[in-house]
């Protein structure tokens, strides 16, 4: 069961629901009782995006409409603006297949941008080559009222190295899913992630990766700020395989709630069934630290401006892990505006 099916064969009962282990936090069978009819075309310029002053090129897949291909051939490098843009209030799905040939390097730069009450599932597919490199930064500006899943799948090769930020605001539903089949080999996976919700937006942040071979390395942190009514989801897992020795994976998520009826749900998870592995995860959730909003009035500021500076010092040591410092400085203006009251 799939939103995808369930937009495909405009079937309901195919939808996921909290009968689904993996998606008992974002139940979407008990939240769309009927789907909207196919979206519409959008008339016009789509816009600029945030990101397009430093890409080579721009890829921009508006309501469904055509599948977007990214393939960097082996030894070159491409900065690639890739952007979904929903607006309607109709339902569609989007695609896009992203090939890194051998030593080759991509910066995507991943935007979701909606307006409506629209429904729409995106399908991402990475293949990297030998020594690839792929640093890929996701910012979800998705609408209060829309309904959005991207499931991405991402297959390394031998010292391929992967890093991703994913930096969300959530919608009415959301989830963003990140599978990666690691393949050991000295190859390195970062997978980072920032929720950042206020009203009744609700995000999921969800990944799986499968260690399948010796010497592999995982890093993952994602940190979540939550107010008013909003929920935020973080679901993790790293599986171990027998034989894939040698493994070095870390996770951690660390969450704040602003206020009493805001809600995170997370389950980390660690399954291991190799011997020799330094693997560990943590995984914390509470209030703002009283003793540093005291000593940031004493400074002369406000509640509101104590906050502030509190959750962006927060959720700052994830985006100071983005490698590219013009792309870090977006990401983190984007956020700034994202955490004031």
């Amino acid at each position: 069961m799939s939103l995808l099916t369930a937009i495909r064969d405009r079937d309901v009962a195919q939808l996921p629901s909290r009968r689904d282990e993996d998606w008992r936090w974002t139940d979407l069978r008990g939240l769309i009782r009927m789907l909207p009819p196919p979206s519409s075309a959008i008339e016009g310029d789509v816009g600029e995006g945030v990101f397009d002053e430093l890409v080579q090129h721009k890829v921009v897949v508006a309501n469904g409409r055509g599948e977007a291909v990214v393939d960097v051939p082996a030894g070159e490098t491409s900065w690639v603006a890739l952007r979904f843009v929903s607006r309607s209030d109709g339902a569609h799905a989007a695609r896009a297949t992203i090939s890194v040939g051998a030593g080759a390097t991509l910066h995507l730069f991943e935007t979701y941008e909606g307006e409506g009450g629209y429904v729409t599932q995106t399908t991402l597919s990475f293949a990297l080559g030998e020594g690839a490199a792929v640093e890929r930064i996701v910012l979800a500006g998705d609408s209060p009222n829309g309904v959005s899943v991207s499931e991405a799948a991402v297959s390394l090769a031998p010292r391929a190295d992967f890093a991703q930020t994913i930096v969300t605001s959530g919608g009415r539903r959301q989830r963003i899913e990140t599978r990666v089949a690691h393949p050991g080999g000295h190859a390195s996976l970062r997978l980072d992630g920032v929720y950042l919700l206020a009203d009744k937006a609700h995000a999921d942040l969800t990944t799986v990766v499968t260690h399948d071979g010796l010497d592999g390395i995982t890093e993952q942190l994602t940190k979540g700020v939550v107010r008013d009514q909003a929920r935020g989801v973080f679901q993790g897992r790293i599986v171990v395989a027998e034989g894939a020795d040698r493994t070095d994976a870390k996770m951690g998520h660390h969450a704040l709630i602003l206020s009493d009826k805001a809600e995170v749900d997370a389950k980390p998870e660690l399954e291991i069934y190799a011997d020799d592995v330094a693997c560990a995860h943590g995984n914390t959730v509470g209030a703002l630290d009283e003793d540093a909003l005291f000593y940031a009035r004493q400074r002369g500021m406000n509640d509101a401006e104590a906050h502030a500076l509190l959750t962006e010092a927060f959720v700052g040591q994830v985006i100071d892990r983005i490698d590219q410092d013009e792309a870090r400085d977006v990401v983190r203006a984007w956020a700034a505006e994202r955490l004031r009251p």
